[in-house]
């Protein structure tokens, strides 16, 4: 530590330099349950590109491991650093650089958190519509990750959304990828490349997003259902039906009973109703027309009673409809609380998704662990939370849950990640081909293997 300390302590100012007992516990760890805390070396808080460029030459000369930071609200351990390592924390990049209502384009920093680009957007009737459920994320973290959240149904994926970014690579120099354009064919997609990338490849300075219309018009329906089967069944008929959700969301009985508990919610079913129900269809949609809004969610209220089981639908007013989002997007806190062990986030096509439940269901029973959650039932997209202490035994839960989902044509991660977490999965059901490509690719972008060791690949692997 004190060789990391002298190599790059005088690289900031010392009130933006960390050592020792000023380095604060949550930046040797993210969200992620279960996870060991990794205490770095060193903390470094740049402000401009120039001060990335040279943290990152500095320690790509030495061999200094390297973590990027922001909100340190990610779940799958991306953001962990190793022991003796440095963390650089994005948490002064936080400019929102430009706002070009014409282009229909923000440009930000990585620093820059969700809830604070979102007031700056309202005024101009103009939304980032990426919300993967924690406001407080930063746009950089996102990015890395590439997060999506529940309204991946309409508008897709962060990376349906970035259009360029200004990059710091491992040696220090620094390139910029696209634009205030909305599309390019003109050699390798490198901004693409490095959505999701968790960090392993370049750190993010800069970032080009295409903005989508405020919604004027918001309307909830919640439907509960007598079987977690029947609402991934919906899905087909719902979308066929013409109708373009905002949110497409399930919710088992039981997370549902928890997060309204910890929200303190009122959601005006009976307690028939409720005491039947085993999970709930949440469905928003939005319109410039209200009235519009209306003509479809009389529609969708009659088919879901009508044709797909269906116990009652609720239209549910404004407040009543914010909280249950919002108490959503936070179910993931809700489990925590309670004491659950891990969670996934397996994305699965969208007709496989009524087998992966049944699936999930034999493996609980299986390991006599129990697993419930939620997910984005318009997309494929899983998040269940598992409850076993048994590491050994919890281990053999996660892997079968996550290899059913490959085995359906999916993928183990739809918007958390790999990070460090999930590497053993990852590394054992990923084509062996696809990951002689990656590591190819993590070779070129960073031969020393400096930038995030340990995420996706172990440090000492290089293709």
């Amino acid at each position: 530590m004190a060789d990391v300390a002298t190599i790059l302590g005088g690289v900031l100012p010392p009130d933006r330099t960390l050592t020792g007992p000023d380095v604060a516990p949550e930046y040797g760890h993210d969200e992620t349950l279960s996870a060991e805390p990794h205490q770095p070396a060193l903390v470094l808080l740049p402000e401009t590109t120039d001060e990335v460029a040279a943290i990152l030459a500095k320690a790509d000369a030495h061999g200094i491991p390297v973590t990027a930071r922001g909100a340190g609200s990610g779940l799958a351990g991306a953001a962990i650093p190793d022991h003796d390592g440095i963390v650089v924390s994005f948490e002064r990049f936080d400019r929102i650089v430009e706002i070009d209502v014409d282009n229909g384009v923000a440009i930000v920093e990585p620093g820059v958190r969700l809830a604070d680009l979102d007031a700056a957007l309202a005024p101009h009737g103009l939304v980032y519509p990426v919300r993967p459920g924690e406001d407080s994320a930063t746009l950089g973290g996102t990015v890395n990750t590439n997060a999506a959240g529940m309204r991946a149904v309409r508008y897709g994926v962060t990376r349906n959304h970035v259009l360029g970014l200004e990059l710091v690579l491992a040696s220090g120099d620094v390139v910029r990828t696209g634009g205030k354009i909305v599309k390019v064919s003109s050699g390798y997609d490198l901004t693409q490349l490095i959505v999701g990338s968790e960090g392993t490849l370049a750190l993010v300075t800069r970032i080009w997003l295409k903005l989508s219309r405020r919604p004027a018009n918001t309307r909830t329906l919640l439907a509960p259902f007598d079987s977690v089967d029947r609402i991934p069944a919906a899905i087909p008929p719902i979308l066929a039906s013409g109708a373009d959700p905002l949110v497409l969301e399930y919710i088992d009985a039981l997370t549902m009973a928890a997060i309204v508990h910890r929200s303190g919610m009122e959601l005006g079913i009976s307690d028939a109703v409720r005491d039947s129900a085993a999970a709930y269809l949440v469905l928003q949609l939005d319109d410039a027309s209200a009235a519009r809004v209306d003509e479809d969610i009389l529609a969708l209220g009659g088919l879901l009673t009508d044709d797909l089981g269906a116990a009652d639908v609720l239209v549910l007013p404004g407040d009543a409809a914010a909280q249950l989002i919002t108490a959503r997007e936070q179910a993931f806190y809700a489990a925590k609380e309670i004491g659950f062990h891990d969670i996934i986030d397996v994305v699965v096509p969208r007709a496989a998704l009524p087998t992966y439940v049944r699936r999930v269901g034999e493996i609980a029973a299986e390991f006599s662990s129990p697993i419930v959650g939620c997910g984005h039932a318009g997309d494929g997209n899983v998040h269940m939370s598992v409850l076993q202490a048994d590491e050994a035994i919890r281990d053999q839960v996660m892997g079968a849950l996550l290899a059913a989902g490959v085995e359906l044509g999916g993928a183990i991660s739809g918007e958390h990640g790999i990070g460090r977490h999930k590497r053993p999965y990852f590394l054992a059901l990923t084509d062996p081909v696809n990951v002689r490509l990656m590591r190819g690719i993590k070779a070129t972008f960073d031969p020393n293997s400096t930038l995030n060791p340990g995420a996706i690949f172990d440090r000492e692997v290089q293709a």
